[in-house]
């Protein structure tokens, strides 16, 4: 499809701050659907969807499901959680069963912006494509791209994809897209906050032209203009939530620590019962604050972009299913990352902005059940952090803790780390005895812990002690 062939020049709504402008649509959408009975689907994948316990559409599903079916293009939004997944992959594999894919000519898409959000998607779909017969191949970054192309040679009529690799494989001519009739975007907006709006329009030029496009994420801001000007038609705009909405069914703390108290703060709501996620700002922070929490006894696994991809996706395996208890991670896990039962996410870096800040947010609190989202600050940091959840419709309640308090093991679920190593790790080199384990290092020079910028080893060490003893003094009391 050439870009420029359908440009919508129609006079558009003005958008709110931060929100995308809405295309001024010609066709009205159809009703919602109150059951899966009534969208016509195929009885395998009804029978699908009662074994997995999908018994009624959540809302993202009925408002869209009866549109996409149709063939019409959709831009839908629903926060994190919400079936966004099944309201653009049943329609997409709905309308592409009975057709068979010829060797590295796939017929539907579906482009994300990370690894992990497209194995999760893969996942998803792939027992409704089989009881379809339909062949589903994952294009990423970080794994072998023979094997990805040979899976393309071999006929795929959907392909799961990250940008860069599949425009890899395009300039390789392992796969051709205009057979491609019905292309799926998800979180469309992170791939554009992330630099690959040029790598989508150019991935959207070679499909079909005339076919189906639906776009989804848990946010729709302005960033999405340009896509949803050139590429959708016509489109029907379901919006099952605020543009910030702030989910009902979690608990929202920002909490109020001393700068040298922060990372003994960390610990012991790490040493908590249950399953965490805590968000730091760099992949070294998140590698050296990993390694200190096994140190001190907690079970916890580091994910970021540094890490190979089979290494990322057994981090998940392991945190899903148990044998990992608090996953440490950067933004590469804000979306994508689908496990059930995280009932606590930390910030223990305070997030950009406030998109940032509700897809950390949304790792709890997913399909309606109840969660915490906690962000640790200094008092330097409060009036930022206030300001950013205050953008995304947020009214937090805020309170000063240390560590080692009953009120933070009140609010929490905090506790003392064992302060026996995790599976042959190094102990905490600097946890005290009570086990309020504190940690330095982050938020100065990368790849220096603990140095400041232009900072000698001596200051530094110097400094260090001084933390210690003050953080030490904080935690008695005195």
């Amino acid at each position: 499809m050439n870009r420029s062939a359908r440009p919508d020049r129609t006079p558009r709504p003005a958008a709110p701050e931060g929100d995308f402008a809405r295309p001024a649509g010609h066709t009205p959408g159809l009703p919602a659907a109150a059951s899966f009975d009534e969208l016509g689907l195929p009885a395998g994948i009804r029978e699908l969807l009662t074994a997995q316990g999908v018994e009624t559409p959540f809302p993202i599903q009925a408002a869209t499901l009866p549109d996409a079916l149709a063939g019409r293009d959709v831009l839908g939004r629903a926060r994190t959680g919400s079936g966004k997944t099944l309201a653009f992959g049943l329609p997409l594999l709905v309308r592409t069963a009975g057709r068979r894919a010829e060797a590295r000519k796939p017929l539907a898409l579906v482009l994300v912006p990370t690894r992990e959000l497209a194995q999760q998607v893969t996942d998803a779909l792939t027992p409704y494509a089989r009881e379809l017969g339909l062949r589903t191949a994952t294009v990423v970054g970080g794994m072998s791209i023979g094997r990805q192309a040979t899976a393309l040679r071999e006929g795929a009529e959907v392909v799961v994809a990250t940008p860069g690799r599949l425009l890899d494989l395009v300039e390789r001519k392992d796969v051709r897209l205009d057979r491609v009739e019905t292309t799926a975007l998800d979180e469309a907006d992170q791939m554009a906050d992330l630099g690959f709006t040029d790598q989508v329009t150019a991935l959207l030029d070679l499909v079909r032209e005339g076919g189906q496009r639906m776009l989804f994420s848990a946010t729709l801001d302005r960033n999405v203009d340009l896509l949803v000007r050139t590429y959708l038609h016509d489109p029907v705009v379901h919006a099952a939530d605020p543009a910030a909405a702030a989910v009902t069914t979690m608990d929202h703390q920002v909490l109020q620590v001393h700068g040298a108290d922060k990372f003994a703060t960390a610990t012991e709501i790490a040493a908590r019962d249950g399953r965490t996620i805590m968000f730091l700002a760099t992949k070294a922070a998140v590698d050296r604050f990993t390694a200190h929490l096994r140190g001190s006894g907690v079970r916890a696994a580091a994910l970021h972009g540094d890490k190979s991809q089979p290494l990322r996706t057994r981090t998940l395996q392991r945190f899903a299913g148990g044998e990992v208890s608090v996953l440490v991670a950067t933004n590469v896990a804000a979306r994508g990352i689908h496990v059930d039962e995280i009932d606590l996410v930390v910030n223990v870096d305070p997030p950009a902005d406030h998109k940032d800040y509700l897809h950390r947010g949304g790792r709890t609190a997913r399909a309606g059940d109840s969660g915490t989202v906690v962000t640790l600050v200094t008092p330097d940091q409060r009036k930022d952090v206030l300001r950013l959840m205050a953008e995304a419709g947020l009214r937090p309640r805020v309170t000063q803790v240390r560590s080692g308090e009953a009120g933070l093991s009140r609010l929490t679920g905090a506790k003392a780390p064992s302060g026996v190593p995790v599976d042959g790790s190094a102990p905490s080199a600097e946890r005290p005895k009570r086990g309020g384990a504190q940690f330095r290092g982050i938020g100065t020079v990368p790849g220096k812990p603990g140095r400041a910028k232009n900072a000698s080893r001596r200051s530094a060490e110097e400094r260090k002690l001084a933390e210690a003893r003050k953080a030490a003094r904080t935690r008695r009391g005195h």
